[in-house]
């Protein structure tokens, strides 16, 4: 009875199929890249990653939410005062900002390009201005270069005395 009420309301054209996947998807890759970001941190043992990844995240997503308390700004579908920025768009672009500063452009072009899929997904559905998305961007990338730090692999460390010598060093490798 459930579905046939979905389907129902879907063919009646209150809300296009096509759109509302597209905004759906957009919301799950949005949740998405910071989650992987963080599975990426804690696969290299990387903790000190996953913790700049949980604060830039949230703090992206918190600044986008006091912005959006403050400017009443009305959504393209008319169904609040809530859409500038964009937050869903600030977390994706401050989960890929984060790894391509720790990580590398090779793991933040394609987390860009989701969340800039992210992004097109916020207008598709009429959530969103453009404005409103390049904002939820900007802060996410700021939030991110901000508090992280690029990953190194390579770590030297001088100690006064090692095994009964009076100077020594130590060589560690993270991979």
């Amino acid at each position: 009875m459930r579905a046939a009420c979905v389907g129902a309301f879907l063919a009646a054209g209150a809300v296009p199929a096509a759109a509302d996947g597209i905004e759906t998807a957009g919301r799950a890759v949005a949740v998405a890249i910071p989650v992987t970001a963080a599975g990426i941190a804690l696969f290299k043992d990387d903790y000190d990653g996953i913790l700049q990844d949980s604060v830039s995240t949230i703090a992206a997503v918190g600044t986008a939410f006091a912005l959006k308390s403050v400017i009443h700004e009305q959504r393209p579908d008319h169904s609040d005062y809530h859409s500038f920025p964009s937050e869903t768009t600030a977390g994706a672009f401050a989960g890929a900002a984060f790894l391509q500063k720790r990580y590398g452009w090779s793991y933040g072009l394609p987390a860009y390009a989701l969340a800039a899929f992210v992004g097109y997904s916020r207008i598709e559905s009429k959530r969103h201005h453009w404005y409103d998305v390049a904002a939820g961007a900007a802060i996410g990338w700021g939030w991110s270069y901000l508090l992280t730090d690029r990953y190194n692999r390579v770590a030297i460390s001088a100690y006064p005395g090692y095994a009964g010598r009076p100077l020594g060093f130590d060589i560690e490798m993270r991979w």
